[in-house]
């Protein structure tokens, strides 16, 4: 049996966290300290018991492990990404860099590699739901920037193409936010990792972007490479 959230009554409008992980120590303890910081906390065992959490219930992030037995965290991740934009931190025993950046591949927002401290697993959530919520509107600023058969939504985070509404994470928005702002500009890979994040899986999830609106991810028209400065959104005049 899947253990039960916490009942520490957090305020009912507290971000709502679904902490996937086959160990149920691990699941008692992060649980325990996540409600202490004041979160609703779900818990799930696996990813078919996650998927029923999912179908009852919404949430504001998911805690999701890598190693889990059947479907794993990265399989499940990125099948969860056909359907859902919901944040994504991903945890992971695995410190190469190729299995994390697997993670952010299949679709998760961050990671944080096993053993970590507390504190840093509250900081990165913090950072993640900071990014995800609804920015103010800027009322000077253009709110819609236009390439090709796209169309962004600045302030609402929104991208377009014709009726179709292109599904993005919460880190693509922000990114796309970013360089729809620069106006064509160069912005830098600093810029673009936000919040801490490691630069070099900048380059992972600006591919997973053009997979998202280019023909040819390979030799790209409107995400593009601004060698030494980082990327620009090559925008309609």
């Amino acid at each position: 049996m899947t253990d039960r959230a916490l009942a520490a009554a957090p305020d009912d409008d507290a971000a709502h966290l679904l902490l996937v992980d086959d160990d149920r120590r691990i699941r008692a303890l992060m649980s325990r300290y996540l409600t202490g910081q004041g979160y609703r906390v779900t818990t799930a065992e696996d990813a078919p018991d996650a998927e029923r959490r999912l179908a009852a219930l919404a949430f504001d992030l998911i805690i999701l492990d890598v190693m889990m037995p059947g479907e794993n965290g990265i399989d499940f991740a990125a099948r969860l990404r056909m359907e859902s934009n919901v944040p994504i931190l991903m945890l992971t025993a695995r410190s190469d860099t190729i299995d994390r950046l697997a993670g952010l591949e299949a679709g998760a927002d961050d990671y944080l590699s096993k053993p970590f401290e507390p504190k840093e697993l509250s900081l990165r959530i913090a950072s993640i739901l900071r990014r995800a919520a609804p920015r103010e509107a800027e009322p000077a600023a253009a709110t819609n920037a236009r390439f090709g058969d796209f169309c962004f939504d600045i302030e609402r985070a929104e991208l377009r193409r014709g009726d179709e509404i292109i599904r993005l994470t919460d880190r693509e928005r922000a990114m796309m936010q970013l360089l729809a702002r620069g106006e064509g500009a160069p912005v830098s890979r600093e810029a673009l990792a936000g919040d801490g994040a490691n630069e070099r899986t900048i380059d992972v999830q600006i591919n997973r972007l053009r997979r998202k609106i280019e023909r040819d991810p390979a030799n790209p028209l409107y995400l593009q490479t601004a060698r030494g400065a980082g990327y620009r959104l090559a925008l309609d005049r």
